[in-house]
C-alpha cells in the first residue's frame, strides 16, 4: 500500500473554507497521508487555497463522486449521457487542479438505486463516455477509478467481474477498479478473490465495515481481504470510509441510508481505523513473508 487516507465523510458533510481547512488538519495531525474528497463544486470554494493547504499539510489528495440521474452516462437519454460526460470532464480538470492523480467512486452510472435492469445501449453510452474521459484524464495525469457498489446504489457494476468486463470494452489503459469492503460484502462470492482476480487492475481500495462504522466492529473478515492485497503486492493508494448520522450530507444520506450513528466521536473512529489497518496489513505481510521463508 502506498498511502493510507480517509473520507473527509468523517469530518465534516459541508465544503465551505472552514470546513475544508477542519477535515484537512485533523487528517493531518492524525498522520494519514490522503484525503478523499466526494466531488467538489469550485463556485464553492478558492481551488488555488485548497490545492495550496494540501500541499502545506503534505496530503495527496483523491476525488470520488457518483452521477446523479439526470447525467447518468448509462442512460439511453442523450441529454441525461451529455450532461454526464460534462461532469465528469469538470470532475477531472478538478482533480488535476488540486493536484490529484486519482477520480474514484461510481463515474459509469447514476449513483441512486435503479428500477429497472441495465440495458445494452445504456451500457454502450458508458463504455463509450467512459473511454473518451479516461483519455482526457490520462492526458491530466489522473487516472480513472471505477468503483464497484452494491445493487442498492447502481445497477451496472456490482461486482469485480463486471467492472472487468467494462474495463476490458472500455479499452482504455487508464481505467482501473475502486475496490470497497462493504460493497464486496455484499455482493462478492468471494471478497479475497475478488480481489486476487482484480489483480494489477486495481488502482484504488476502501476499508470500510458493514455497519459503516468501526473497523471490526461488524461481519467482515478482514484478514483474507489483507491477505489478498498482499498477494497481488497491492502498491497504490487506500482509504478508511465511514459514515454516520453524525456527521451528516443529505444527499450520501439518502443514497446511502445513513439513518443512525454508528460512532459519535470522529476522531475515535478515525485512530482506530488507523491502526487497525496498519497493524493487519503489518501482519498478512508478516505472514506471507514466512510463508516464503524455506
Amino acid at each position: 500500500m502506498k498511502r493510507l487516507g480517509i473520507h473527509s465523510f468523517v469530518w465534516t458533510g459541508g465544503s465551505t473554507k472552514e470546513e475544508l481547512d477542519e477535515a484537512i488538519e485533523k487528517t493531518h495531525s492524525l498522520g494519514y497521508e490522503l484525503i478523499e474528497f466526494p466531488r467538489l463544486d469550485p463556485k464553492k470554494f478558492d481551488l488555488d487555497w485548497l490545492a495550496k493547504r494540501l500541499g502545506d499539510a503534505g496530503l495527496q489528495i483523491v476525488v470520488t463522486m457518483g452521477l446523479p440521474f439526470n447525467g447518468d452516462i448509462s442512460s439511453e437519454d442523450d441529454d441525461a449521457v451529455r450532461f454526464g460526460e460534462k461532469i465528469l470532464g469538470e470532475a477531472v480538470a478538478v482533480t488535476r487542479d488540486l493536484g490529484g492523480a486519482k477520480l474514484g467512486g461510481i463515474l459509469y452510472s447514476a449513483h441512486g438505486k435503479f428500477l429497472t435492469m441495465p440495458t445494452e445501449k445504456g451500457r454502450a453510452n458508458s463504455v463509450g463516455v467512459m473511454r473518451t474521459i479516461a483519455e482526457k484524464a490520462k492526458a491530466a495525469g489522473v487516472t480513472i477509478n471505477l468503483e464497484v457498489v452494491n445493487r442498492f446504489e447502481s445497477n451496472l457494476l456490482n461486482t469485480t467481474a463486471q467492472g472487468l468486463a467494462y474495463i476490458r470494452d472500455a479499452g482504455s489503459d487508464n481505467i482501473y477498479l475502486h475496490l470497497d469492503t462493504f460493497h464486496m460484502q455484499i455482493e462478492e462470492a468471494d471478497p479475497a478473490q475478488a480481489i486476487l482476480t482484480a489483480g494489477d487492475k486495481l488502482g484504488y481500495f476502501h476499508f470500510g465495515e458493514s455497519n459503516r462504522g468501526f473497523l471490526g466492529a461488524g461481519t467482515i473478515d478482514f484478514e483474507p481481504i489483507f491477505d489478498a492485497l498482499v498477494a497481488i503486492d497491492y502498491q497504490d493508494d487506500a482509504a478508511f470510509e465511514s459514515f454516520s448520522s453524525e456527521v451528516v450530507d443529505k444527499d450520501l444520506s439518502i443514497v446511502a441510508g445513513i439513518w443512525r450513528n454508528t460512532w459519535k466521536d470522529n476522531v475515535e473512529v478515525a485512530r482506530h481505523a488507523k491502526a487497525f489497518i496498519e497493524t493487519r496489513y503489518a501482519e498478512a505481510r508478516r505472514k506471507a513473508a514466512i510463508a516464503r521463508t524455506p
